[in-house]
């Protein structure tokens, strides 16, 4: 898949910041300058949604890559997998959360996480006021607002990244553990 949008020239010191960072500049960055004022509100609110500690990383970051998976977004399964490797999470749990329901290694709150977020991707949401409530019962109100948030955050990610065109820059490259393929289902498999 190409580009559906060209790079935009980004500001020397930001380029310099993203390439000390990330190795390189992401594609979404560069896309999204085309419009500097979106693009600066978009990292304000994303440097703010990298502060919030309510739910615990690991948490997040699966259910991050519950959305990409699901939506198609490899640019955010990328990024998510290299996040967890530089956060120090669990490589060989992040690595399986593309077939997390058929995976062995999750706790049931990881499980619930990610049964959450795909329920919360499906168009229109599926979910249930029994997993809401049992989420709300093992992280409290707050945490679950977050979640909540931060998975539409997610969704909000991923579905420009992949109407941009968007695709893996490769940043997962760097974990030595390969990151592992969504299962086909029977509605992909029978999609034209």
């Amino acid at each position: 898949m190409a580009l559906r949008i060209p790079k935009a020239e980004l500001p020397a010191g930001l380029r310099e910041n993203l390439i000390k960072q990330l190795g390189s500049v992401p594609e979404p960055n560069e896309v999204l300058w085309n419009n500097p004022a979106l693009a600066e509100a978009n990292q304000e609110f994303s440097a703010k949604v990298a502060t919030w500690d309510a739910v615990d990383a690991s948490l997040k970051t699966f259910a991050h890559m519950t959305v990409a998976a699901q939506v198609g977004c490899s640019w955010c399964l990328d990024i998510n997998y290299f996040a967890a490797l530089n956060q120090s999470l669990d490589l060989a749990k992040a690595s399986q959360v593309p077939r997390w329901r058929e995976a062995e290694v999750f706790t049931p709150l990881e499980r619930e996480v990610m049964e959450y977020a795909e329920a919360m991707t499906n168009t229109p949401t599926t979910v249930t006021d029994e997993l809401s409530a049992s989420l709300l019962g093992r992280l409290g109100p707050a945490a679950l607002v977050e979640l909540t948030v931060y998975i539409g955050f997610a969704n909000l990610a991923a579905r420009c990244n992949t109407a941009h065109g968007i695709t893996s820059q490769g940043y997962s490259d760097a974990c030595e553990i390969p990151l592992a393929a969504r299962p086909e289902t029977a509605d992909e498999v029978s999609a034209p």
